[in-house]
């Protein structure tokens, strides 16, 4: 069942109308919003339309298109805007599903919409999070997920067809209306691609599909050289010192910054410490080149930055790039005197400020490599 928030109820409701949110009355449309903080929400969302996530497809978007399930701002209500169809929201929306005749008016039992949704960055899916917020009483009664592995870039009826096998992530299950239901999945594979569906029809905001980027090892050693702190090749960041302003996982974002908001900045300190964001490469790499961007942080850049790195999982760390002065707006390129074999870097950041980018140019050391492939053939079933 979804994680439900502390004011609500801790069994779930018997009645279907008791996932119902109130009709919206005025003031803040997220007053009365239910959200949830799961424990696996630090992990990157795999469907990111930022690492190339998307909705390929859907049965039906009457009212509203498949395509604003992956939008990365939170969802937005407009009482007074109503088009030529109807209530403009912004989410995925059905039209309303009825039975064969007026003696059977009712939807079937296995009536359901869905909607095929390409991964960006392919991995183990750790959690997902059915996002209704503004769907009050036109949000789905459930909502279920499957999940496939298709090598490639197959089109909707590819995947439609009888070749694909589909895993079931989530069974059938109730969600609130304008709430934030969250789901941990249990399921060590990779995934490519996954099939959301709303029971019987109905109305979802966002979708998001927290887990754990798993590259093809085959792709990373072909390339040679790449960016180890990248999400797309699976860098997480694990933790940080504040994060205020912006995520400290925009620092491994693909890409360059545009504003602010897309890359870390912290709050300003008023004290004599600092800041400092940890990172984990996927599994052990090597890397002498090292990229920090201040994109956009004209009169809030860093001032300076240090570079540590750990063999060890972060219990001791050494330093690799000591405390350097920053430049605004700019890129930062260094090198270091020998290659850096690690499993986590930390950035520090004095005393406070933005940084948009780290990018650590290098590879998987041997013992590296080994490990992802061991881990990428257990993903995969192999």
């Amino acid at each position: 069942m979804p994680q439900q928030p502390e004011h609500s109820q801790q069994s779930a409701p018997q009645q279907p109308s008791a996932y119902d949110a109130e009709p919206y009355s005025g003031g803040d449309p997220y007053a009365d919003y239910r959200p949830a903080d799961p424990a696996f929400g630090h992990l990157v969302d795999l469907a990111d339309r930022r690492l190339g996530g998307a909705v390929i497809a859907a049965n039906d978007e009457f009212f509203a298109e498949r395509e604003n399930l992956l939008r990365t701002e939170p969802a937005v209500f407009d009482p007074a805007a109503f088009g030529h169809k109807g209530k403009v929201m912004d989410g995925w929306e059905t039209r309303r599903r009825r039975g064969a005749g007026p003696q059977r008016p009712h939807p079937g039992a296995g009536d359901h919409d869905w909607a095929l949704v390409r991964l960006g960055a392919p991995g183990v899916v750790h959690g997902l999070v059915v996002d209704t917020a503004h769907f009050r009483g036109n949000h789905p009664a459930k909502v279920s997920v499957q999940a496939a592995a298709v090598p490639g870039n197959p089109s909707p009826d590819e995947l439609l067809s009888d070749g694909v096998t589909w895993h079931e992530l989530l069974p059938p299950t109730p969600v609130f209306g304008h709430a934030a239901n969250a789901f941990e999945v249990r399921d060590g594979r990779r995934w490519t691609h996954l099939r959301l569906c709303q029971h019987p029809d109905g109305g979802i905001a966002r979708f998001r599909v927290h887990g754990e980027v798993l590259p093809d090892p085959e792709w990373l050693a072909l390339l040679g050289t790449y960016d180890v702190a990248a999400m797309l090749n699976g860098a997480l960041v694990e933790d940080a010192s504040d994060r205020f302003f912006s995520h400290p996982g925009n620092i491994s974002l693909p890409g360059g910054s545009r504003k602010m908001d897309e890359g870390w900045e912290v709050r300003r300190r008023r004290d004599d410490g600092h800041d400092w964001v940890r990172l984990r490469t996927v599994a052990e790499a090597a890397f002498r080149a090292v990229e920090i961007d201040t994109a956009n942080y004209k009169g809030n850049a860093a001032g300076w930055v240090a570079l540590h790195g750990s063999s060890d999982g972060g219990r001791s760390w050494r330093e690799l790039l000591p405390r350097t002065a920053l430049q605004p707006d700019d890129v930062h390129r260094f090198v270091l005197p020998e290659p850096a074999e690690v499993t986590h870097v930390r950035l520090d950041v004095l005393p406070d400020g933005g940084v948009a980018r780290l990018r650590l140019h290098g590879g998987l050391t041997e013992r590296g490599e080994a490990e992802l492939r061991r881990r990428y053939a257990e993903a995969a079933g192999e």
